[in-house]
């Protein structure tokens, strides 16, 4: 099969298109014949071994060398033990711990997959669980009148929030570069802030829930966005920021009358399914920016680096 690889942490000139073989379903897994495979902030994070965590199994070399986690496809085949899916049924999933959906088929564990809605494409399906998750556990406080900000707001996670925060009769603020505002307000955004020329952490007005997708600020500025009583929950960005917001925003949360830290997300079907549910039903929009073709990864995974994707991108093997 086709599948791009890499051996090396670096830039997307590391990345190669090749002939490899078909993976073999172990038991409790599935091999998926891919159909479509989103590209999250976590696969160039990963593509570069930066931040840190990113190299974690893989400290000196990439643990697996096909990226791509959130897979749609076809049941090819299953492993030992495997009763909940049949061949030719149509699946998706975040195979987060072991990839590979940069390729023709990868095998996944059937823990991770969920039959795909009907109703949705495999380039619809793919762009679901991971952000999808993020997106439904980050904005679990939004509720009527709450004033929700949302940094990073114009990718994939941010432009779920967005909608998610909105059907809770929140107030919107998402930030994002200037190329994503018009964006972000066609998503129902009420206020967005180009993070070049505006800072967030002071607002006129303290926000009660601000989810960040990309942390680099410090603690003591979280905590002046916040109103008394707000939470500030963030998922991903510097190793410093995160270790900072996790040992120092406990301690000044606790004595300012705020909560800071980061989002522990859960991951599995359940955690993603009721997000594509809406979607299948017309209730939240899936913005797919681009498609790029296999051979096109590389490309793919710059624009995606470069913050210039409005929404998702995807990749379609065939």
């Amino acid at each position: 099969m086709k599948a791009v690889v890499y051996d090396r942490y670096g830039g997307p000139g590391v990345l190669r298109l090749t002939d490899v073989q078909v993976p073999s379903p172990a038991a409790g897994q599935v091999l998926v014949k891919i159909a479509a495979t989103s590209i999250n902030l976590s696969d160039w994070e990963t593509l570069r071994g930066s931040p840190a965590y990113a190299r974690i199994g893989g400290l000196r070399a990439p643990a697996h060398r096909t990226l791509g986690s959130d897979i749609a496809g076809v049941v090819e085949a299953v492993g030992g033990g495997v009763t909940r899916f049949r061949l030719g049924e149509e699946v998706y999933g975040d195979n987060l711990a072991l990839k590979g959906g940069f390729a023709e088929y990868a095998v996944a564990p059937a823990s991770v997959l969920a039959h795909k809605p009907s109703a949705l494409t495999f380039a619809e399906a793919s762009t679901i669980p991971q952000a999808g998750a993020i997106a439904l556990q980050g904005t679990t406080r939004a509720g009527p009148g709450s004033r929700v900000l949302i940094n990073g707001a114009g990718g994939g996670s941010g432009s779920f929030a967005i909608q998610l925060a909105k059907r809770a009769g929140a107030h919107v603020t998402g930030v994002d570069n200037q190329r994503k505002l018009t964006f972000m307000r066609s998503l129902g955004a009420d206020e967005v802030i180009d993070y070049a020329t505006d800072d967030f952490t002071r607002p006129h007005q303290p926000y009660d829930l601000v989810l960040d997708l990309v942390a680099h600020r410090s603690v003591l500025a979280y905590r002046r966005a916040l109103s008394r009583g707000g939470r500030y929950r963030c998922v991903g960005g510097s190793v410093g920021t995160l270790l900072r917001v996790l040992t120092a925003g406990s301690v000044v949360g606790l004595l300012s009358g705020r909560s800071i830290g980061v989002l522990a997300v859960k991951e599995g079907p359940v955690h993603f399914q009721p997000l594509a549910d809406l979607c299948a039903d017309g209730e939240v929009a899936i913005s797919i920016d681009r498609t790029f073709a296999l051979e096109e990864v590389p490309a793919a995974l710059t624009y995606v680096g470069a913050g210039q994707a409005l929404g998702k991108v995807v990749i379609v093997p065939t």
